[in-house]
């Protein structure tokens, strides 16, 4: 007999086990499907913003945070010049962040879900959607503990595996090819500068030949005696495809300031890297009887990388409109998800689609990064649109550059 619950999560990352923590938490019978076992490793920089941190502290797990190495802005690096740049100060979100590990940082958000009443199922594949009548109606998960495939039977069904998404492919979800991804790889080092409180971003990275690419490199303290260094690369660069991203990693941690201390020597182990889906790039993203978060969705920011803060409220955001279809009978209410979407980034990312193409030109963004790096106050205008952290209650510097921007987009 097969197995029944309200809503099946399929992925135990940062936008399934938020969306399974506030299903439970409003009393619904919530299964989650995890194919590893925590703490595993993920790829990824590390760094929660100030959004992603509202998020968890809405979750309830500020003091679990607070464990955790905090950073106080952002420390900007671009042809020999520096400017440190604090986390703006909003109405909405905290003024700091914090670097955690995903190995524990995705073991701390499902165990949250679990306290809160969520089933947590790990070493467990959601392989196949079951489909019944035309309609998604659960999975055939195959679990390591016990073996074999079991149906899981769902009146609901939340794909949230990641940028490579599997089930989502299997229920017909496709990339955008005309929209901007991303290129990342990243490692860990011992480094002297653990615990600074600044993450370190360099937005001249070079590749062996010395040659300025569209992206950047990072190196964010995590505080344990290591740090998290990687580089990013955008598709918008039209050789973006010919670049060895384990080449341009060791260019850049040779290259990288040699106080951080970074060698082959002090290395933790081998890089792992990944492409990104941006800009809410994969669709659909909602079906009769199920919805796409996070990663799994392609909601990934375009102007910084950032996507554990996109997965947190995506996953929210699908619990809430699950809520209200759960509650009142009405499955119609699932596409309340995808207006909620377009009103909180549709606007946004089409700006930043319009900004990484410009910076595709490798001219273009040195233009741009030499021209900001000698005005502070341009900087932290970009900081506060590029970590959208723009003031819903005030029209500065930074939120008047934006609209501008925006009225332009709007028209093309």
């Amino acid at each position: 007999m097969a197995d029944a619950r309200d809503v099946l999560v399929v992925g135990g990352g940062p936008a399934g086990a938020a969306c399974a923590y506030w299903l439970a938490e409003a009393g619904h019978d919530v299964l989650l499907v995890e194919k590893k076992r925590y703490p595993r490793e993920k790829t990824c920089g590390d760094g929660l913003t100030p959004r992603a941190v509202k998020e968890l502290q809405a979750m309830g797990l500020a003091d679990a945070l607070a464990e955790h190495h905090r950073f106080d802005g952002l420390r900007s690096i671009a042809f020999g010049r520096t400017l440190e740049l604090k986390w703006p100060e909003h109405p909405d979100f905290p003024d700091y962040g914090y670097v955690v590990t995903r190995k524990d940082l995705d073991h701390m958000v499902a165990e949250r879900a679990v306290k809160s009443g969520a089933t947590l199922w790990q070493e467990s594949e959601a392989r196949d959607p079951i489909v019944d009548g035309g309609l998604v109606r659960g999975a055939v998960v195959r679990r390591k503990e016990g073996g074999g495939d079991q149906e899981i039977r769902a009146r609901y069904v939340v794909v949230a595996d990641g940028s490579l998404s599997r089930f989502g492919r299997a229920l017909g979800t496709a990339r955008n090819k005309s929209f901007p991804q991303g290129m990342a790889i990243r490692g860990y080092y011992v480094s002297p500068r653990h615990d600074e409180p600044w993450i370190e971003s360099h937005l001249d990275v070079r590749d062996k030949q010395g040659n300025v690419l569209p992206g950047y490199g990072w190196i964010f303290p995590v505080g344990d005696g290591r740090v998290n260094v990687g580089v990013g690369l955008l598709s918008t660069f039209n050789r973006w495809k010919s670049v060895n991203t384990s080449h341009l990693m060791d260019a850049f941690v040779d290259w990288a300031p040699k106080s951080w201390e970074l060698s082959p020597e002090t290395s933790c182990g081998p890089p792992t890297g990944g492409r990104l889906p941006m800009s809410l790039s994969v669709g659909p993203r909602a079906g009769p009887t199920w919805l796409v978060v996070g990663d799994a969705g392609g909601a990934i920011n375009p102007f910084n990388g950032e996507g554990i803060a996109y997965a947190y409220e995506t996953g929210r955001m699908a619990a809430e409109a699950l809520d209200v279809a759960l509650r009142t009978g009405d499955g119609l209410a699932l596409r309340r998800y995808e207006e909620r979407l377009a009103q909180e980034y549709e606007l946004y990312y089409k700006v930043a689609r319009a900004f990484v193409r410009i910076i595709g030109n490798p001219q273009a963004m040195r233009l741009l990064v030499s021209t900001g790096m000698r005005s502070r106050t341009l900087m932290e205008w970009v900081l506060r649109i590029m970590a959208n952290l723009l003031r819903p209650d005030e029209l500065g510097p930074a939120e008047a550059a934006y609209r501008a921007v925006a009225a332009l987009a709007r028209a093309a």
